[in-house]
This record gives structure tokens, sequence and C-alpha cells, in this order.
């Protein structure tokens, strides 16, 4: 294929919600520009970007993925993003490789959770935005009633550009705003073809309306555009098209086409649009970075002749390859086989068969401009979020802010000896997938995954059989408790063994007390005259803080309280550090029942974000949940609820908030306390601890 300068690249990032087209779309575009030789199908597992097992089987995108298609001498860059929350981090990685977002909504679904979420992204990150309504051909499509829906929910600075000749099955053609001709498609066309005719006179009312809106939006935008306006004077298809890119430059108008991807209706305007109305590389706004090392701001733009600095903005692990790098060019070119810098990890990388990527397929390049996206396989220490550049002006670009994860689960291998393996292959899943979090918990002896959704880690699971070869089961975390005293106490621990020859000897005397919270732990050696010799005091200590970690009630450490130790007795002979340890841990045993232990919980600070409608239901759960109610307060389009919840009230909570709210609510947690534990809840957790040492026996 072409090599194409700056000026001639356009980056798009396709998204909406689950379902809308996006796939298919990016398949009938490809297929349409003739740079992709199939038309695909999602339903067939046959689509141009939607090539992995895991994608095919459940017929739903999971990953972002690129196509390309050349049109009008330029190659526009088709990121095709999921549509489902839990998979919003590839969504907002393929934002951050672009230069305009092309949101897909459903001409029978309209405004959805899903496009809510990516408007959003694209907002956040000042591209310019075009709709699509999809699924024009589909039974209830309803063009005026999308608009409508995305003027309400999302932005009123929405513009048709194009309006439909029929709606559902009589969908057949469109209108175009700017030619003031009608495309009337042929049925059974593969390519969409179409007869340009002049608008149907049962739909020139319609156009006129249409038409009468764009000009003034585009007016308002232009102060000479809207005296000549409001002068009757003429503007020229070339002024109108330009004033459109200028006002999507500027975040004040956002196109609205519409088509049949299926059918490949539209395709071939939209294509046109996405040429002439999307910025190139080289007209959009300079990138700030640092130099590394110096933390010194260094401005790049997307010309040749700048220093080479590249974004990776995602990684895949590929079998039989390794892993494939994702990288959208900032500044300077790059040939194939060059070595680059990534500055940060100090790794010089080997840019060896240089590619672009069109679906599962890549193509390699001699070289790449500025502004454009490639991949390469097999680099050693480069991963997603990191920056390429050179030695002679090494940089680091700001990351992309991949969400945190909202939920928990416990992972653990089917068979034994594959923990290695376990670990290995989910620190490649994170390489993957920034959103997905690992970490092995020693106190709960668990090793824990973290991401944005159940679906989300299941599909992670089957991925980890797949491609690793670990057969993987998932279960709840525990909850890291704590114990505490409320009362005091003194009592003796005596450790006395006598086996022959040499004995063991140890005997002292402690007092416990409560302290405030968050205070720890203090020792307090109160021994006088010598009744145990300071050599053998700090194993005392040690003792007490061995037994303290095994806690008193159900097994958890014991936290905030004070041992004083007072009195005691050794053996010139059988007394050494070990003997006094033991006196420690057993003195502890004897007399933390009786200073009235008690069961400690960690108490996460909850803030939830709710449509208005589900205030109430998302309120009445949390307080079901045992959380006290902080208040609530309006935050955007959504109210913010604030509370604190106990831990363990909040296993799987973010699919039941996605649940109360019909995928609209998101919320995030963080730890605020330790707080005693209602005597109900004590009682079933020493039960789950007396179970498990139970089995532990048995084993």
């Amino acid at each position: 294929m072409r090599v194409y300068p700056g000026q001639a690249i356009r980056n798009v990032a396709v998204l909406g919600h689950g379902a809308s087209g996006k796939t298919t779309l990016v398949d009938a575009l490809a297929f349409v520009a003739g740079s992709s030789k199939r038309h695909g199908s999602v339903k067939d597992g046959t689509a141009l970007t939607d090539y992995t097992p895991d994608e095919i089987e459940r017929q739903y995108s999971i990953n972002l993925a690129l196509a390309h298609a050349e049109w009008m001498d330029a190659k526009i860059n088709l990121i095709d993003t999921p549509g489902y929350l839990d998979f919003a981090g590839e969504a907002l990685a393929g934002v951050y490789a672009a230069d305009a977002a092309l949101i897909v909504v459903s001409a029978t679904g309209g405004v959805e959770v899903g496009t809510e979420q990516v408007f959003e992204f694209a907002e956040q990150r000042g591209i310019p935005r075009m709709f699509f309504v999809s699924l024009m051909d589909k039974e209830h499509a309803d063009f005026d009633r999308v608009f409508n829906d995305i003027a309400e929910h999302l932005t009123p600075k929405v513009i048709p550009i194009e309006i439909p000749v029929g709606d559902g099955p009589d969908f057949h053609g469109i209108v175009n705003l700017f030619s003031k001709k009608a495309h009337l498609y042929k049925k059974g066309t593969k390519a969409g073809e179409y007869e340009e005719v002049d608008v149907p006179p049962e739909y020139v009312e319609r156009f006129e309306q249409y038409s009468q809106k764009l000009l003034e939006a585009i007016a308002t935008t232009d102060d000479a555009l809207l005296e000549r306006y409001l002068n009757g004077e003429e503007i020229s298809r070339d002024e109108t098209l330009a004033a459109m890119k200028a006002g999507m430059a500027k975040g004040e108008l956002c196109p609205l086409l519409c088509g049949s991807a299926e059918l490949t209706y539209g395709m071939q305007a939209l294509l046109s649009k996405l040429v002439e109305l999307v910025p190139s590389p080289t007209e959009r706004p300079p990138v700030e970075g640092k130099t590394w090392g110096e933390a010194q701001p260094i401005t790049l733009t997307a010309q040749d002749d700048g220093p080479f600095v590249a974004h990776v903005f995602k990684t895949v692990s590929e079998p039989h390859v390794g892993d494939v790098t994702f990288f959208r060019i900032v500044s300077g070119s790059i040939n194939n086989g060059t070595d680059v810098f990534n500055a940060p990890r100090d790794s010089v990388e080997k840019l060896n068969h240089l590619s672009v990527s069109q679906g599962k397929d890549r193509t390699e390049a001699p070289m790449l401009h500025a502004g454009d996206i490639g991949c390469v396989a097999k680099l050693r220490n480069t991963h997603t979020n990191d920056t390429l550049s050179t030695k002679a002006v090494p940089v680091v670009l700001p990351r992309i802010p991949f969400q945190e994860p909202v939920i928990t689960l416990s992972i653990e291998v089917k068979q034994r000896g594959e923990e290695d393996k376990l670990s290995t292959g989910l620190q490649k899943l994170h390489e993957e997938d920034p959103t997905f979090h690992h970490e092995y918990n020693g106190e709960l002896g668990q090793t824990l995954i973290r991401g944005r959704g159940e679906r989300h880690l299941e599909i992670l699971v089957g991925r980890l059989a797949r491609k690793f070869g670990v057969h993987a089961t998932l279960g709840k975390p525990k909850v890291a408790y704590r114990e505490t005293l409320r009362g005091k106490a003194e009592g003796q621990g005596k450790h006395k063994k006598q086996s022959g020859g040499r004995g063991q000897f140890g005997d002292c005397w402690i007092r416990l007390a409560p302290l405030p919270r968050g205070s720890g732990f203090v020792f307090d050696d109160q021994i006088v005259g010598g009744v145990i010799p300071r050599q053998y005091i700090p194993a005392v200590e040690r003792g007490i803080v061995e037994a303290a970690a095994r806690g008193s009630i159900a097994g958890f450490p014991m936290v905030d309280f004070k041992a004083e130790l007072f009195d005691g007795s050794y053996h010139d002979v059988d007394s050494n550090e070990m003997s006094f340890k033991m006196a420690g841990i057993l003195a502890f045993r004897n007399v933390a029942p009786n200073a009235r232990p008690v069961l400690l919980e960690p108490i996460e600070e909850v803030e939830a974000w709710t449509p208005e409608e589900y205030l109430g239901a998302v309120m009445g759960d949390l307080s079901a949940r045992r959380g006290q109610i902080l208040g609530s307060e309006r935050d955007g389009r959504l109210t913010k609820v604030k509370a604190l919840v106990p831990e363990a009230e909040l296993d799987r909570y973010a699919t039941q908030l996605h649940s109360l709210t019909h995928g609209r609510g998101t919320y995030r947690q963080k730890f605020h306390a330790y707080q005693e534990t209602p005597p109900e809840v004590t009682a079933k957790v020493v039960e789950a601890h007396k179970k498990e040492l139970e089995a532990a026996e048995k084993k």
C-alpha cells in the first residue's frame, strides 16, 4: 500500500454503545473503499476487526482493533472500539490515538449508556465529534427521534448534514444537504453505488427545513458568514464545508450522517465527509511532552522534520508472534528497522517489520510519516502507555488516564503447580489491558484480580486458558478484618520444657489494654530488679507480636493495643530467647480473651453516580448494605451519593449498581477506617474461621 504524508491521514475513533453497528460500519467502509477485499459480517464471524475467538464466539467487540480505508487520496485510519462498559478502557485508548471521533448511534436504540460514556471520553479529550445514525434499514428506525435524542442527552451542537430517504425496510437513499442532491441506492449494491438525482418532490419541504438549520448553525460560528447569511447572500458548498470543519475543530458543531453499513448505503458519502471534515494530524494542536530526566516541557507537532516521538496506545499478545505494539507517531517519521529509545525503561528497541494493520492482517511499510498509526512485533521492554523517542531527544508523553477497576475477585488455579504460569499470564493480560490489575495478598492468602466488571474478568480468565494454558476459577475475595480490645486484662505466660539435658524455661506476666484507633501496637517494658534479664525482653515482645498477628477471635491481626510486661522469672541454665518468645506467645493467648476482644471491619468511602430517577433505588441499596449515607449532590448530568459502607457488603456491587441504574451508574471506593463489627456479623466470621481450620486439619 501507499505511504501517506501527515496531511493526507485521518485518524478516526469509531465509538458507540454495544450492538450499535460500529464493527459492521468499519468493515463496510474498508470494503467500499476497496482497501478490504471482503464484506464481512459479525454474525458470520467474518468481520474485519472482530477476529479473536472471544469476539467471534460472543459476536461483540472486546478489543480495540485497527483498519484503514483509502479514499480521495487520503488514508483513513479507523479505530474500532468496544461499546460495552466493561471494555471502556479500549475505547479510551482509541480516543487518545485519534484526531476525531465518529460516534455511532443505532437508529432503533438511540442514545444509550455506552453512547454517553464514549461521548464524554471524546469531549474530555477535546477532539472533533461526528455522529452516524446506523441500522437505518431496520424495523422501527427513526432518524428524527435519534437526532432529537442526541440533542437532548449529549449535545445541542449536533446538526444533520444529510437526511434519509425512507426509514426502516423502506430506507433507500440519503439527501446531501451540502450538494443539495439525493443519492438513491440500487438494491443489491455491493459497494454503495447510487444514482445522484434532484431532491425527490416529497422530500423538498423536509430538505429545506434541515438545510435552513444547517446554514443557521454554520453561520453562527463565523461572523462574516453570519452577515452574508442575514443579507440573503448565497454561501457556496466549499465555504459551508470549510466553516463546518472549522466549527468542528472548535467543538461548536457536530455533524450528523446516516446509513446502513450492512447494505453499504451511505458509505461513500461518509468516507468523503471523513476526508473533508476530519482534521489531519498536521491540523491538530501541538502535543505537550517532557524531556526525560530534565522534566523540561517540549512542544511536538505532526511534522516529519521534528524529533521522532510515538505513543504506545495498545499492546496485544498473539500466539506464535508474541507482543504486538500499536503506536501513534506524534512527531517525526520512522523507517523500517530503525532503533528507537524507550527513555523511562532505558531500553533501545528495533522497529523491525514496521507494519500497518487491516484487522488481523498486517502489511509491512518501508516508513511511516508523522501522524500515522503503525504496529510492530516483538519489542522486548515496551508496553501500553510508553513513549518511544530517540536517545538524542528522549521524550515522555502524558499517559492515557485509564479508569480504575471497580470489581475484585479472587482467582486460583485448578491444578497445583500452575501458580507461576498464572502469575506470568496475569502480567501479560495487564500489559494488554491496563484496566486489569492483579496482586497476591499474603495476609488473605489469595491472588486477587480487579477489573471493570464481571464480564471483563470472566473473559480474561478464558483468555488465560486459551493463550497461556492456565485453567483457573474465580471466587469471592476474603475481607481483611482486624481485631482489637475493649477492656484490660493481665495474666501469665509460662513456657517450661524438660526432656533430659538442658531444658527450656521462660515466664512472663503481661497486661493488655486498648489504645485509640490507629495507634498500632505499643510495648511497655516495666521490668525492675532483673526478674527477666534484659536480653530476653525483646523476645517476649516478638512473641506477643507473633501471637497478635493470629488474633484471638477469628485469626485476624490484633491492632491498637498496649502490652505491658511487668513481672516474670527465669532459670540460669534453661532460659533463652526462644523460651521467652514462647512465653510471650502463651501470655497473649491467655490474656487476650479476657480483655474483651472485638472484630473490626474495613469501612469504604463510596461515591456512586446515578441519574436522578434512580437515586432512591441506589440509596436504598447502599443502606441495605449496612451503609451510612453521608449525602448527595448534583454532579453534571448525574447525582453523586456519598456513603460509608463495610467492605464485606460491597462484593459485586458494580454489577448491582449497573442493574439498578440500567447501566448508567458508576462508582469508586477508597478505604476510610476500621470500625467495630456488629455481633451478628462477628458470629458469621468466627464460624467461617472455624470451618477453615477444620478443613485445613482434614488436609
